[in-house]
């Protein structure tokens, strides 16, 4: 069953090499697990995605400079990811000010190719006493 994003979720790259944890900015004031819970309109650039090692996809032009300059041998270069539409498909009966939330199972693509996929919504488990 899916569960809620939230801040600290982690993710992964398919052209990446290190897990990359979602940054939620609270605009939303809504809270899971005391942690800010995101919508699928998470998905800027160095805002909510911040960077998955190294990149190693042939359409990133970082990367196809690299590899050319190294005779055609895959050379991967910094990865700056880079997003431009939101996750999908998002939670449409779940609104986090009007817009759809995110849960564990939604994708995002990169532009050079890279499918970004949760490994953990960032939910713990919260004791009462």
């Amino acid at each position: 069953m899916p569960q809620q994003v939230c801040m600290g979720a982690m993710m992964t790259c398919s052209f990446g090499v290190t897990p990359c944890p979602l940054v939620v900015i609270p605009e939303n004031r809504v809270f899971t697990s005391n942690m800010p819970a995101a919508t699928i309109m998470d998905f800027v650039p160095e805002e909510n995605i911040a960077t998955f090692g190294m990149c190693s996809s042939i359409l990133n032009p970082e990367v196809e400079a690299a590899t050319t300059a190294a005779l055609g041998v895959l050379t991967p270069m910094p990865c700056v990811p880079a997003t431009v539409t939101p996750w999908v498909p998002g939670t449409e009966d779940v609104l986090l000010g009007n817009i759809p939330s995110l849960n564990n199972s939604c994708t995002l693509t990169c532009l050079w190719g890279g499918e970004i996929t949760f490994t953990d919504a960032g939910q713990v488990q919260v004791e009462v006493s």
